[in-house]
C-alpha cells in the first residue's frame, strides 16, 4: 500500500468516525493536513486542512464531503448502515493499530450501535461475553482473540475505490 492509498484509508476512517461522534472535527482536519503531507491534493482538502480549531467544529460538515468526492472517496452519513459499517471498520482498524483494546473495540461497538448493524452483531455479542466472563469457562485471552479475529474481518473490506487502488500515487 502506498503512503498516498494509506492516507486515503486514514482520511475516511476520520471521516466515518467524525460522523458518528467518535473523534473531533479537528481531528479530520489533522487527517487532511496529513493527506495533503502524503501527496494527495485537491483544492477541496486544502482548504480543509486550513481549518483553524475554532473553524472545524463549523466547517467539517460542508468541507468534508467536498474534499473527499474529489479524492474518489465518500462521506457516509452516519444514520445509515454504510456510515455505520464504515465507522465500525475504522474502529477495527484502530484495535489492530494498537489505538484500542479488544475490551474497548467491542465496548464502543456496543455502545454505538448496539445488537441491531449485523456486521457489528458478533462484537456487540463478544462485549457481553466479557460481562459475563467471571460465570463462564472462557478467559479474557479467549475473548481477545475472538475479537481481534472479527476486527480483521472488518478491516478486511477495503474502501479505497477499487477504480483508484494502486492508481492514487499517479493521480496525486
Amino acid at each position: 500500500m502506498t503512503s498516498t492509498e494509506a492516507a486515503a484509508i486514514a482520511l475516511q476512517d476520520h471521516a466515518a468516525l467524525w460522523s458518528v461522534g467518535e473523534i473531533r472535527a479537528s481531528d479530520v482536519v489533522h487527517a487532511a493536513c496529513d493527506a495533503l503531507v502524503a501527496g494527495l491534493d485537491t483544492p477541496g482538502l486544502r482548504v480543509l486542512a486550513a481549518c483553524t480549531r475554532a473553524e472545524a467544529d463549523y466547517d467539517v460538515h460542508e468541507l468534508l464531503p467536498v474534499a473527499l468526492d474529489e479524492l474518489g472517496l465518500t462521506f457516509y452519513p452516519a444514520t445509515g448502515d454504510a456510515g455505520r459499517e464504515d465507522a465500525a471498520r475504522a474502529l477495527a482498524r484502530r484495535m489492530l493499530a494498537g489505538e484500542l483494546t479488544p475490551r474497548e473495540l467491542t465496548f464502543r461497538i456496543h455502545q454505538r450501535f448496539g445488537h441491531e448493524l449485523p456486521l457489528t452483531e458478533r462484537l456487540a455479542e463478544l462485549d457481553d461475553e466479557y460481562d459475563v466472563l467471571e460465570y463462564d469457562n472462557a478467559t479474557v485471552d479467549q475473548v481477545d482473540a475472538e475479537v481481534t479475529a472479527e476486527a480483521r474481518r472488518l478491516a478486511a473490506h477495503p474502501h479505497v475505490p477499487a477504480a483508484l487502488r494502486g492508481q492514487i500515487a499517479d493521480t496525486w
